[in-house]
């Protein structure tokens, strides 16, 4: 099943921990600020499935739970 990534920046603290472990996802942009790199942190282009592991990894080591993970689209979430 595909899985989509967002980044809630408000919660973000730009430590970099998803950006050291999932680089062909996860980037910091000017601010510091961590953004999922696919869809400039939109929500709305699915993880690769090869990548869904890197995923998970960052989404437990993300220490803010700044990591928004779900199985559709985030412009078709509720």
């Amino acid at each position: 099943m595909a899985k989509y990534a967002i980044i809630d920046q408000e919660a973000c603290i730009g430590c970099g921990n998803c950006e050291g472990l999932a680089p062909d996802i996860f980037d910091l942009d000017d601010e510091g600020l961590a953004f999922v790199k696919t869809d400039q942190n939109q929500g709305s282009v699915p993880i690769s499935e090869d990548k869904v592991e890197q995923l998970e990894d960052a989404l437990e080591e993300c220490p803010t739970d700044a990591i928004k993970v779900a199985d559709h689209p985030f412009s078709e979430q509720d």
